[in-house]
C-alpha cells in the first residue's frame, strides 16, 4: 500500500466504496489523514465498516471540515449531472480528485523520478498496458501494474527510483487527476465512447488529450486519432509537439505494423515478428505492441522487448482462447463493451462465426458492424439490446433472441457442430438471410487460429458483445468469466493448450 502523506493532519471526504474506495481511505488513514467515507449503496458501507474505515454521512455533514473529496472514477462528475457530493465539493469550495490524483502527490513528494507510464485510449488500453509491464517484468525490472486495471493504485508499492508504475487510466480517472505528469504517456486512440459521462465527443477528447500534454515522453496512435476526427488535426498536433513517437499501421510514423511485422523508422527490417503470436493477434495488437515499443525505447534495447514481446500471455476476456471442442473454438472477447472494440474481433475472425452479443449498448449500436456480417454464420442476442441489435441484423444475419448468455451458449454449441459454414435458419430465430461472403470476410489473415486435428473448417464462438454488462452482469469480467464457466461445461470440451 501506498500511504498518502500528502494529506496527513486533514479531514478528508471519500465518496464510492468500491475497491478502490476501501483502498483510498485505508491509504488516508495509513498516511495520516481523517477520513469521512461514504457510499450510496449499503453494500458499499458495510465493506467499508468491516475494514474499519470510519463512515460518516456526507449528506448531513459539514462540509467546510473537509479539505477535498476523493470521488470513485464511476461517480458523475459533471454528466448526466453532478452527483450531489460533487455539488455540495463545489460549495464548500474544495478539491474534487481521484485515488490516482493521491498516487501523483506522493510520487512528487518523495521520489518524483519514479518512472511513470501511463496508457489511455478508447481500446487497446489494458492490451497495452498489461504488454508493457510483462516486458519490464520479464526483463528484470520492479514493475507495478495497476489504475483501472487490475489493483487500485494506492495498493502498490510506494514510489522508489527504480520501481516501474504502468498504469492504466480511463477518461474518468484522468478527469480527476489535475497533477497528472507521467515519464511516458501513451495515447492509442479516440473513438465515441461514455458521452453520456462526459456530454460530448469533445470533451470526452479533450479529457483525454491531458494525459499526453502532461507527459514527458508522448507516444500516440496518430492515424487512429485523426481517422476518427481529421478535424482535430491542428490541435492534436499541437499537442505532441516536443518528444513524441507516432505508431500506427503504415510507414511514415516511428514504430509501424504491416501484416504483422513491426518496422522502426521505415527500416525494411522488421524489429518484431508477430504473426505467430496468438495473443496479440490481429492488426489492432500490432498497434498496441508498437505502442509498447514506442513506450519502452530508451529504457530497453529493440531485440528484449522483441523477445518478450513473443511471450507475452494475453489478456483475460481480450480474444481470450479458452478452448475447443473438435474444429469449434471458443473465443472470450467479453471487454468489448463498443462496435469498435467489437470490431477488432471480426476483423481478427472473418468468416464461420457465430457471434454472441448484446447487453446494455452504447450509442450507435452495432451499425458500425454491418461490412463485417458477411461474415457471420449466425448471432445470438441477449440482454437490453436485443431488440435494437435485431433491427441491424434482420436481412443480413440469422439471428435467435436468447436473451440470456447461457441460452446463447447452448444455441451456437449446436449450431457449430453441424458442419455448415452458415446455418440458415434454427428453432426460434429471428428473420435473417444468408450473404454471399464479401472479399473481406474470404481474406486471409496473418494470425489464424491453429487448428488440431481433423482439418476440418475451423468455425468459431465468439462472445464479443458490443455492450457494457450492467444489464445482467456486476462488470465485463463476471460476464466473461460466467462465458467460460459456460463453455467448460460442454461435453467434448478442451482447454486451450491441452490436446
Amino acid at each position: 500500500m501506498i500511504p498518502v502523506t500528502t494529506f496527513a493532519g486533514k479531514t478528508v471526504a471519500v465518496f464510492g466504496l468500491g475497491g478502490s474506495g476501501i483502498t483510498t481511505a485505508r491509504a488516508l488513514l495509513a498516511g495520516g489523514a481523517a477520513v469521512a467515507a461514504w457510499d450510496d449503496g449499503d453494500a458499499g458501507r458495510a465493506a467499508a465498516e468491516k475494514a474499519g474505515i470510519p463512515l460518516v454521512d456526507l449528506a448531513t455533514a459539514d462540509w467546510s471540515q473537509f479539505s477535498a473529496l476523493v470521488l470513485a472514477p464511476g461517480v458523475p462528475l459533471t454528466h448526466p449531472e453532478p452527483h450531489w457530493t460533487v455539488t455540495k465539493a463545489h460549495e464548500a469550495k474544495i478539491e474534487i480528485i481521484g485515488d490516482i490524483e493521491l498516487f501523483c502527490r506522493e510520487r512528487n513528494a518523495h521520489c518524483p523520478d519514479a518512472p511513470f507510464i501511463a496508457i489511455t485510449g478508447t481500446n487497446g488500453k489494458s492490451t497495452t498496458t498489461s504488454l508493457i509491464a510483462h516486458i519490464l517484468r520479464n526483463a528484470g525490472m520492479d514493475t507495478q501494474m495497476g489504475g483501472n486495471i487490475g489493483v487500485p493504485i494506492l495498493a502498490l508499492e510506494p514510489p522508489a527510483k527504480d520501481r516501474f508504475y504502468v498504469i492504466e487510466m480511463s477518461s474518468f480517472q484522468i478527469d480527476l487527476t489535475p497533477s497528472l505528469n507521467p515519464t511516458v504517456g501513451v495515447l492509442l486512440n479516440i473513438t465515441p465512447d461514455h458521452i453520456d459521462r462526459h456530454g460530448t465527443v469533445e470533451n470526452y477528447a479533450a479529457i483525454k488529450y491531458r494525459l499526453i500534454v502532461a507527459s514527458a515522453l508522448k507516444v500516440c496512435g496518430m492515424q487512429a486519432i485523426l481517422h476518427f476526427a481529421p478535424q482535430s488535426k491542428p490541435q492534436f498536433e499541437s499537442l505532441i509537439a516536443g518528444n513524441v513517437g507516432l505508431v500506427g499501421n503504415s510507414a511514415g510514423t516511428n514504430i509501424y505494423a504491416h501484416s504483422g511485422l513491426l518496422h522502426k523508422n521505415e527500416d525494411p527490417t522488421p524489429i518484431c515478428d508477430l504473426t505467430d503470436v496468438p495473443t496479440l493477434r490481429g492488426a489492432h495488437n500490432s498497434e498496441n505492441a508498437s505502442a509498447a515499443f514506442a513506450a519502452l525505447d530508451g529504457i530497453l534495447d529493440d531485440a528484449p522487448i522483441a523477445q518478450h514481446v513473443r511471450t507475452y500471455p494475453g489478456l483475460a476476456h481480450r480474444m481470450e482462447e479458452i478452448g475447443r471442442i473438435g474444429s469449434v473454438f471458443f473465443i472470450n472477447d467479453s471487454k468489448a463493451t463498443n462496435a469498435d472494440s467489437t470490431e477488432k474481433a471480426l476483423l481478427s475472425f472473418p468468416q464461420n462465426v457465430y457471434w454472441i452479443l448484446g447487453g446494455k449498448p452504447k450509442e450507435g449500436g452495432i451499425e458500425p458492424l454491418r461490412p463485417y456480417l458477411p461474415g457471420i454464420a449466425k448471432a445470438y442476442l441477449i440482454g437490453a439490446a436485443t431488440e435494437e441489435f435485431a433491427k441491424t441484423l434482420d436481412g443480413h444475419v440469422p439471428y435467435e433472441r436468447c436473451g440470456t448468455l447461457d441460452a446463447a451458449v447452448a444455441a451456437a454449441a449446436r449450431d457449430s457442430a453441424i458442419p455448415s459454414p452458415r446455418p440458415i435458419r434454427g428453432e426460434g430465430e429471428g428473420e435473417g438471410r444468408p450473404v454471399a461472403p464479401s472479399s473481406l470476410a474470404a481474406a486471409p489473415h496473418p494470425n489464424p487460429l491453429p487448428i488440431e486435428g481433423d482439418g476440418e473448417r475451423e468455425r468459431i464462438i465468439l462472445l464479443s458483445p458490443a455492450c457494457a454488462s450492467y444489464d445482467q452482469f456486476k462488470s465485463f469480467e463476471h460476464r466473461g468469466d460466467t462465458f467460460r464457466t459456460l463453455v467448460t461445461a460442454l461435453p467434448g470440451f478442451t482447454p486451450r493448450g491441452k490436446a
